[in-house]
């Protein structure tokens, strides 16, 4: 067995897509209109041949989805979390959980998915402003 990828429903296209590449970085690996089911799947990963995450994106949709908890969240390394949460908030993402630990933080697509960031190998030398941020919100 292979997992192949994770699917969320987003209300906006361009705002997730903003997101998810220009924010977090994925690439598109592939994208499908459905003129008659009125919908539009687009596939996002870290590279080509990775686990992906579905956008699914119904024309038709006017309302936000509610939020389940039982989903949980995504979850993405990263080389450098307390600079890549750096980044993140230069372009307006909240950090919901800070670095504090220099190993995981925590924030949320602008359709409230949770997304935990995991420094790759090692955690970080605790350092500010990071270890003295406080949460925010639910992840």
């Amino acid at each position: 067995m292979k997992f192949l990828h994770t699917m969320v429903r987003v209300l906006d296209l361009d705002i997730a897509l903003d997101f998810y590449v220009n924010k977090l970085g994925l690439v598109k690996i592939r994208r499908m209109e459905f003129e008659e089911g009125r919908f539009t799947l687009v596939f996002l990963a870290t590279e080509k041949g990775e686990p992906a995450v579905e956008l699914t994106y119904n024309w038709d949709q006017e309302e936000p989805y509610s939020v389940g908890r039982n989903f949980g969240h995504l979850a993405f390394s990263v080389e450098n979390i307390y600079e890549f949460c750096q980044k993140l908030q230069e372009q307006g993402v909240t950090i919901l959980m800070p670095p504090r630990d220099g190993r995981m933080a925590f924030i949320r697509s602008p359709d409230n998915v949770s997304i935990e960031l995991l420094q790759e190998g090692n955690a970080l030398k605790p350092q500010e402003p990071w270890k003295s941020m406080l949460d925010q919100g639910e992840w």
